[in-house]
């Protein structure tokens, strides 16, 4: 039940990649500006009301801003890993198993953060 259950979880963060990859994408962001104003143009305002206007604006902008955040999250994200991935290679002392843990899965993700608290526990255990 278990191997089975992390052949989920693994094939789960595979979509989860892929997603965020195509979200953050400038041509995504492209094909839903050009599909809001699209939207937005062929609608007949002429009965409707300002506030149904004003509405459909704010949802649009709502919508393309999913795209300009996840761009920008892709972009920081990846820059830091690329930082810690530098700082842990340079030290002589640390552990190149956590080099890349951005490409782990989340139960080894968690796995590591379990050894580290322990040997948190026994530095704080020795101070004593």
């Amino acid at each position: 039940m278990k191997t089975i259950y992390i052949k989920i979880e693994k094939f789960f963060e595979k979509i989860t990649y892929l997603i965020t990859t195509i979200l953050g994408s400038s041509i995504t962001f492209f094909l839903a500006f050009v599909m809001v104003v699209f939207w937005f143009f062929n609608r007949q305002y002429s009965s409707h009301d300002i506030n149904e206007v004003i509405r459909d604006l704010i949802h649009g902008v709502t919508f393309l801003s999913l795209f300009v955040i996840q761009k920008e999250f892709s972009r920081f994200s990846g820059s830091l890993h690329l930082k810690v991935n530098e700082l842990v290679a340079s030290t002589e002392t640390a552990s190149n198993s956590v080099i890349n843990v951005e490409s782990k899965t989340e139960i080894e993700i968690q796995e590591l953060q379990k050894e580290y608290a322990e040997l948190a526990e026994k530095i704080e255990d020795a101070k004593e």
